[in-house]
């Protein structure tokens, strides 16, 4: 009867620590995912910041860029009309040496 008795009592110690183990294999795994997830909204925020840093400074080159287009073609407009205006007033001249003729 002692014997039955101890076999009785070791398979519920038996028992107990598989159940111990699931509960702390349990929590394990959450505090597992719950650092996953964590480590994955970092990442994101991250990700986010660099992209957020990229697009800034895109911008920034973009407008910096436009601007210098814009001023070379200001230049390049200017340097046209005073070459179209010295062009204008000689064939006008040759048009009324023409007329008069």
């Amino acid at each position: 009867m002692e014997l039955i008795r101890r076999i009785k009592e070791a398979e519920a110690q038996a028992q107990q620590i598989i159940e111990q183990a699931k509960v702390s294999a349990a929590g394990a795994a959450e505090e597992s995912r719950q650092k996953r997830a964590a480590a994955t909204a970092k990442a994101e925020q991250d990700r986010k910041k660099v992209v957020d840093a990229a697009v800034a400074q895109g911008r920034t080159q973009g407008q910096a860029e436009a601007a210098k287009l814009k001023a070379e073609a200001e230049k390049r407009r200017v340097s046209l009309r005073s070459a179209a205006a010295g062009k204008t007033a000689q064939a006008v001249a040759k048009v009324v040496r023409y007329l008069r003729g």
